[in-house]
């Protein structure tokens, strides 16, 4: 069985759906595999298969670019995107981690903190 999670990340749609799909031309989709915006994962004969994630990505990208916003920098936007969630993700672990230490040793415990909320930011949702 799989997760909601896992069932977004299945590579199923071949590029003409991701088109439709997505609202963009196959020959878009191209262009952004080869430029890196979006990684499409390759059938056995090389064909592009697109996942839920993937078409996610290629609308946020399509917004983007009707913002005015130039492929080079959404490129370094979904990289400094990806790179803050994956940050938020170590922070969180490091904070159980932390808290856990706290927790068996409370003798050596310092001052305790201010326990705050961690909101771990998903690139690839579309809005």
């Amino acid at each position: 069985m799989t997760t909601p999670e896992r069932d977004e990340e299945l590579a199923l749609y071949v590029i003409s759906v991701a088109a439709e799909l997505s609202g963009l031309h196959p020959q878009t989709l191209r262009q952004y595999d080869r430029m890196g915006l979006v990684s499409p994962s390759r059938a056995q004969g090389r064909g592009r298969r697109y996942s839920l994630k993937d078409i996610a990505l290629l609308r946020n990208v399509s917004r983007m670019v009707g913002e005015g916003i130039n492929l080079a920098g959404i490129k370094r936007i979904i990289e400094l995107e990806s790179a803050m969630s994956n940050m938020a993700i170590e922070v969180a672990k490091l904070r159980i981690e932390v808290d856990a230490l706290l927790e068996s040793n409370p003798e050596k415990a310092l001052v305790a903190r201010r326990r705050t909320d961690v909101i771990i930011y998903n690139s690839r949702k579309s809005l």
